[in-house]
């Protein structure tokens, strides 16, 4: 008898996933994927098994920001898909490029009602760039191949991609002649060069600029080079946003990030470079920007006319336009108010040096606990210059992007996905062995993903957690003290010590009351990580985005302040 020709499909999505250049898959196992899940072991592909299927979608998810890789994350049918969903969202909202593959029931079993069998592909639909059950044996690779280009942005913008395929499929066996080696040469990206019209349009309307602003997201995440450039060459000042901080190191000339509202309020040109002017950017509004033009510059269409149309709009590589933009625009006059740059970047230096110096001396709340500035105090005298740090939370997210020194940043983003502090950190710690990795967490945020601090351990991932332990949901808990006659519901939790569900899972641990313990144990905790920490702070300190209004949701703005000028702009 001959030996069946051909490879078994599972064994071709490793083949895949192996030309790709992936040395990692995060997920949990389960029967309908088992025949991928043992090919990869056969391989030597690492498999990260976490203890919930959306941890390992934010895993993969904050390893494809981290590399640039395609992030992959491999679930079985039913919940394992549906568990999914909010990381899912997640990623599409932050762009990541994450492949998602899921089991489901073999075909022969279809509707007649198979163990986990749901319309997964119906599910995921709305909140992925492309959701496909890959039926034919025949077309797996051609269909993988379109997947994976699809997550990285080929053509459109990047993000999360789902597909599923039958565990008789996986089983069956491909014809030699029919697996066609360009399904398996690895993802190259595309140079999208800009137009020259447009690149001259737009150096006019920055050379005539005398207060020019750029902003930047994720689609400049690879154009950091060609961004300091041009900042340089042009004079224009500079605001990361959460999706890009640390693209640009904090003592460059251009920083301007302390005075934002100053800036976005008095700039007549606001250059936008692979970002959504989504509601961290007050939608763009000219209640924020009353005084600019806009220049966007991306290279898909998500990120090039939301909200606020440019005057100038280039679709191109974000780091190709830079780069003919500045060398078109140092050709023209320029007329920078060079007092307003350099009082906003004076402004900006002294106001980031007084509140760093602050955060050493942070009052005790009325409860005797400590302020939670003064975990950012010990992190700044410990963090080496690389250190990778993550932020999840609601309170502590706002006092964490003052806090932390700017660098390689992630945070819960434009979703305000809590849960993910460990799930990223582990990724992190992985994908980046020899730096530091760091979470800070609200307890709230911690307790979603708490149990992967287990696989943190079994895998050996050396990130430190801390947990800013205030026993609440804290934004919401003011919200509720301030706004709703002072009926706190729902909102408190217990000061639990989490740090001895870490000893339990063989983590080093310690519970931190003491402001003056934070840094020994600090660096005890990264010399022993992974490793965590349960600081116990104070309910009582404010944060600046509950101050601002973020937690009351007003009706046209996120933020008060642009609530209340939109609220004029339209009764006027």
């Amino acid at each position: 008898m001959h030996a069946p020709l051909g490879r078994a499909v599972a064994e071709l999505v490793v083949d895949f996933l192996v030309a790709g250049r992936v040395d990692r898959v995060f997920g949990l196992q389960g029967g309908h994927i088992q025949p991928i899940w043992d090919q990869l072991g056969q391989r030597g592909v690492r498999i990260i098994d976490v203890r919930d299927e959306g941890a390992a979608v934010h895993m993969a998810h904050a390893h494809a920001l981290l590399t640039g890789q395609c992030g992959i994350a491999l679930v079985t049918a039913g919940p394992g898909v549906t568990n999914c969903v909010t990381a899912m969202v997640n990623a599409q909202l932050e762009r990541a490029p994450v492949l998602l593959i899921g089991g489901c029931a073999p075909r022969p079993q279809d509707d007649l009602g198979p163990l986990q069998g749901v319309a997964h592909t119906e599910i995921l639909q709305p909140v992925t760039r492309w959701s496909r059950t890959l039926r034919v044996a025949d077309n797996v690779l051609r269909d993988l191949d379109k997947a994976m280009t699809t997550a990285f942005g080929d053509g459109n913008a990047p993000g999360p991609v789902f597909v599923e395929i039958p565990t008789d499929v996986l089983r069956e066996r491909v014809h030699p002649n029919l697996v066609l080696d360009e399904y398996l040469w690895p993802y190259e990206p595309r140079l999208i060069p800009p137009e020259p019209s447009g690149i001259q349009r737009a150096a006019e309307l920055i050379s005539g600029a005398k207060r020019p602003l750029v902003v930047t997201g994720r689609g400049a995440m690879r154009a950091g080079g060609a961004l300091a450039q041009f900042l340089d060459k042009t004079g224009a000042v500079y605001l990361d946003t959460q999706e890009s901080r640390g693209l640009i190191p904090p003592d460059h000339p251009a920083m301007v990030g302390a005075m934002r509202g100053r800036a976005m309020q008095e700039a007549d040109l606001v250059i936008v470079v692979g970002r959504k002017l989504d509601y961290q950017l007050g939608y763009g509004s000219p209640a924020v920007f009353p005084r600019s033009r806009f220049i966007r510059i991306a290279d898909c269409v998500e990120e090039l006319r939301d909200n606020r149309r440019g005057e100038v709009e280039i679709f191109a590589s974000p780091a190709r336009a830079l780069e003919d933009l500045a060398r078109a625009a140092i050709e023209r006059h320029s007329r920078i108010d060079k007092a307003w740059t350099e009082d906003l970047r004076r402004g900006h230096v002294q106001r980031a040096e007084r509140y760093a110096a602050a955060l050493k001396s942070a009052p005790a709340g009325k409860d005797g606990h400590m302020h939670p500035n003064r975990i950012f105090a010990a992190l700044q005298e410990t963090l080496e210059p690389d250190a990778i740090t993550i932020a999840d939370g609601g309170d502590i997210l706002s006092f964490a992007r003052m806090g932390l020194s700017p660098g390689t940043y992630l945070d819960s983003g434009a979703f305000g996905c809590l849960g993910v502090g460990v799930p990223y950190g582990i990724a992190a710690a992985l994908a980046c062995p020899g730096r530091q990795v760091v979470v800070i967490s609200g307890d709230g945020a911690f307790g979603i993903n708490a149990m992967e601090i287990d696989t943190a351990k079994r895998h050996d991932a050396k990130a430190v957690f801390v947990i800013a332990n205030n026993a609440a949901w804290n934004i919401e808990r003011l919200d509720q003290e301030m706004n709703y006659g002072g009926r706190v519901v729902g909102t408190t939790l217990q000061y639990s010590d989490y740090s001895m569900m870490a000893k339990a899972f063989g983590l080093h641990a310690e519970r931190v009351t003491d402001p003056a313990r934070l840094r020994p144990a600090l660096t005890q905790a990264f010399k022993n990580a992974p490793a965590l920490l349960d600081v116990v702070v104070t309910r009582d300190a404010l944060s600046s985005d509950a101050g601002k209004g973020l937690g009351w949701v007003p009706d046209h703005q996120a933020l008060t302040a642009w609530d209340e000028a939109e609220s004029r702009r339209r009764s006027q």
